[in-house]
């Protein structure tokens, strides 16, 4: 290996040069996975809202086709909802009909507003379905209101402002 003669310098990355890199590296990474994580929960709203819309969709029409009131119920201590049909004068859960069942995410906080069930959105074969106000919220504050029209029982999707 051949040694620099005494008045050239080795060629290479001073230590500064080294720490200077890694520092910007480090301010760069920090401020893109802080604004990846807003990102990453506000996609997650946005598709629990629209799983909302068509498990809502689902329910709207088997009553109108099936000529049998349909509801969606929800259990906001697990997060879980399903699909349910009245028989008999009680309802149960729909059947071996894929998207009449999930789950929503830990991280979002849902609000059910309006008359009706207190956990559960019925939707009638005549078309109509309960006024309700549905609230979906991220933990950084993103929302996002399901409003049900109960004239049509079609869902308007609305954003809120960020609390």
């Amino acid at each position: 290996m051949k040694r620099p003669s005494p008045g050239k310098r080795a060629r290479g990355f001073t230590l500064i040069e080294l720490m200077v890199v890694l520092v910007l590296i480090s301010i760069m990474s920090a401020v893109i996975v802080g604004e990846m994580g807003g990102t990453f929960h506000e996609a997650l709203l946005r598709s629990t809202g629209r799983r909302l819309i068509s498990v809502f969709s689902l329910a709207s029409s088997r009553a109108i086709s099936l000529d049998r009131t349909h509801q969606v119920r929800f259990d906001r201590a697990t997060g879980h909802y399903a699909v349910e049909t009245r028989r008999h004068g009680d309802f149960v859960p729909v059947e071996a009909v894929g998207g009449s069942e999930g789950t929503i995410d830990s991280h979002i906080i849902l609000r059910l507003r309006g008359e009706g069930l207190k956990d559960a959105i019925a939707f009638y074969p005549d078309g109509t379905a309960d006024e309700r106000e549905i609230e979906l919220r991220d933990p950084e504050g993103f929302g996002l209101a399901l409003r049900i029209n109960p004239v049509t029982s079609r869902v308007q999707l609305m954003e809120l402002e960020r609390q």
